[in-house]
């Protein structure tokens, strides 16, 4: 009873905001992302009878806390599934930067959901097994389905759950992250959303952008797809901002991506666009054709940065590539 699975971050093209169930983790409204490769979250759990607690390893720490509820809540709903009580020792790790905004914890739970249900011999689907992984973070559940997933809302896993969205973007796109080190609060964030007094608005919104994008990536439209995206993380920042805590997720060199990006666009005739979830850290849209002139761009602002494509659905991996 033991498996390895690895899973790629996401990144928000229409992002989730908010939960009016915690412990379940269902959003108040629809969301749409793409994962990014070759970046990856690796897990490797077993069942073992012998054991008498859990252990939650990740990136070297032993998890306690919150952090290790949250690992529980996806393994209890596994033993819950599979009719099984063993406990299981969990050991993860991260090959990108983690808790900068660039959707680790997506990644994490979406490995942790599949490794589980293989060492647990559980035969589900991806959107099945997305249900699973939303316990633990809801983008989770779209890192599970892979690609450009669709995440929709819902008062149970029946409605809650991923799908994958077929679109011709997928060869195209390269994602230049542009890493501006911040802690970020995206749990608090969570918690107070729908009590920002733009909160409303967004949800009055949101519903003509996850169309907008949906048909644009059918369509392989490239720029309204990540125009799309872009307007998202203004109207994203602009609910955060406006909550009880005032969120400010942004410093001086996320503003200077900003800039650069629209210069590159408007001077120079670029297709390009800048996104961000909840932090500090660009993701930026490209084309493979002007990767390089936009990677130089950044690179010239003393900004280190990472280059992906897109990545695959959550898998299931060889057991030589255990991480115990």
């Amino acid at each position: 009873m033991k498996a390895t699975a690895k899973a790629h971050p996401i990144q928000g093209i229409v992002k989730y905001h908010g939960m009016f169930d915690h412990e379940l983790r269902l959003p108040y409204h629809d969301s749409i992302s793409v994962c990014t490769a070759p970046s990856h979250s690796k897990t490797t759990v077993e069942f073992d009878p012998s054991r008498d607690a859990d252990q939650y390893v990740v990136d070297g720490e032993v998890l306690e806390g919150r952090g290790a509820e949250r690992i529980r809540g996806v393994v209890d709903r596994v033993r819950e599934l599979a009719g099984i009580d063993e406990r299981v020792r969990f050991e993860s790790v991260n090959d990108f930067p983690t808790n900068i905004g660039f959707g680790s914890s997506a990644s994490g739970f979406a490995a942790a959901a599949v490794a589980l249900c293989a060492a647990a011999d559980l035969d589900l689907s991806h959107p099945e097994m997305s249900t699973i992984a939303r316990r633990g973070s809801a983008s989770a559940a779209r890192a599970v389905t892979g690609a450009f997933s669709h995440l929709r809302t819902g008062k149970d896993d029946i409605d809650c759950r991923s799908e994958r969205i077929e679109t011709g973007l997928e060869e195209e796109l390269r994602i230049i992250g542009a890493e501006v080190p911040a802690f970020k609060h995206t749990a608090a964030a969570h918690r107070e959303a729908a009590d920002s007094h733009m909160f409303q608005a967004r949800l009055a919104h949101i519903h003509e952008q996850i169309a907008t994008a949906r048909h644009a990536l059918r369509e392989g439209d490239f720029a309204t797809t990540f125009e799309t995206a872009e307007h998202d993380s203004l109207s994203l920042a602009a609910t955060t901002m406006t909550g009880p805590e005032g969120w400010v997720y942004w410093k001086p060199e996320t503003l200077e991506v900003f800039e650069t990006v629209r210069t590159l666009r408007e001077e120079e005739d670029v297709p390009v666009y800048f996104s961000t979830d909840t932090g500090a850290s660009v993701y930026i849209n490209t084309t493979n054709e002007y990767v390089d002139r936009v990677e130089e761009a950044i690179a010239d602002l003393g900004i280190d940065t990472h280059v992906w494509g897109v990545g695959g659905p959550a898998e299931v991996l060889d057991g030589d590539e255990a991480l115990f």
